[in-house]
């Protein structure tokens, strides 16, 4: 991912203007780190099937991690989370204040949009590429999960809508990931399908795991605020710390099932994103 540390650095957002620091909040988030996992997903795709493609993919990539991190942003925010610590640095409304902040997550928003229209692809890849981002990412997809997380804070919700809340909350944009990934290198759509399928899984066992981190690990350890969760719906709360591990690992030996269903090299391509992600996540 070396390649893709050093494209975002260098295509960090630049906006010139009289105000003393927002140039500065719109790359201070990205720039801090993070796993990069859902530009990971994108690109082991891609290298695994048209690796020519690599690089007219990376403006993609970047829009996914500009994404992400406009969701986190805005997530860490006074009115939702209220965060003080993400990725090992104050958050935007700490570190700056938080119309700033609010305003840095909306252009993070908005240029991954950009980012994609620029790219070096054909236009009918573009489209589709906007379309699948839009969908998974708006409305009906990563807001409304934040809608039901924030709206039911304090409320006990079952399994099954606890499972729907993240599927869209964390879930579906991580699914996304792999679906543009297999359109920038033209696999089917039963292929597309299987790979969203095989995200909606893996964001799920993402979020398991985030939730026990936040149980087992200080905000030091962790990068981002944690022992946050107890008032909202997560899979601890819920479940338990022991019955969560379980959960996670029944997740776990079902992805190992479903990878079976794959080709060699899209195999070898999930293999490697989700051994880069425990790499990160352990350094």
């Amino acid at each position: 991912m070396q390649r893709f540390e050093t494209y975002l650095k260098s295509h960090l957002l630049q906006v010139k203007s009289f105000h003393p620091c927002y140039e500065d909040a719109l790359s201070a988030m990205l720039d801090a780190g993070g796993k990069r996992f859902r530009p990971q997903l994108l690109l082991e795709i891609v290298e695994a099937h048209e690796p020519l493609l690599y690089n007219s993919a990376l403006p993609v990539a970047l829009a996914l991690e500009a994404f992400h991190t406009y969701s986190l942003i805005h997530d860490d925010l006074p009115a939702m989370d209220n965060a003080y610590l993400r990725r090992g640095m104050e958050t935007l409304h700490v570190k700056y204040d938080e119309a700033t902040a609010v305003l840095a997550g909306d252009a993070l928003n908005t240029d991954a949009f950009l980012l994609i229209a620029k790219a070096p692809l054909r236009a009918d890849v573009k489209v589709k590429l906007i379309e699948i981002l839009g969908t998974n990412g708006g409305s009906a997809g990563m807001v409304l999960g934040q809608a039901l997380d924030c709206y039911f804070e304090n409320q006990s919700l079952s399994l099954e809508q606890v499972e729907i809340l993240h599927q869209n909350k964390t879930a579906k944009l991580i699914a996304a990931s792999l679906q543009m990934g297999a359109v920038i290198v033209g696999l089917s759509k039963e292929i597309q399908n299987a790979l969203f399928e095989f995200g909606l899984d893996l964001g799920l066992l993402f979020q398991v795991q985030d939730d026990i981190i936040d149980v087992t690990q200080s905000s030091q350890e962790a990068g981002k605020t944690t022992q946050n969760d107890e008032n909202k719906n997560s899979f601890v709360t819920l479940l338990g710390l022991e019955k969560s591990l379980e959960y996670a690992n029944d997740l776990a030996k079902k992805l190992e099932g479903n990878l079976q269903g794959f080709d060699f090299k899209t195999q070898q391509a999930l293999k490697n994103a989700v051994a880069h992600y425990l790499w990160r996540h352990k350094n």
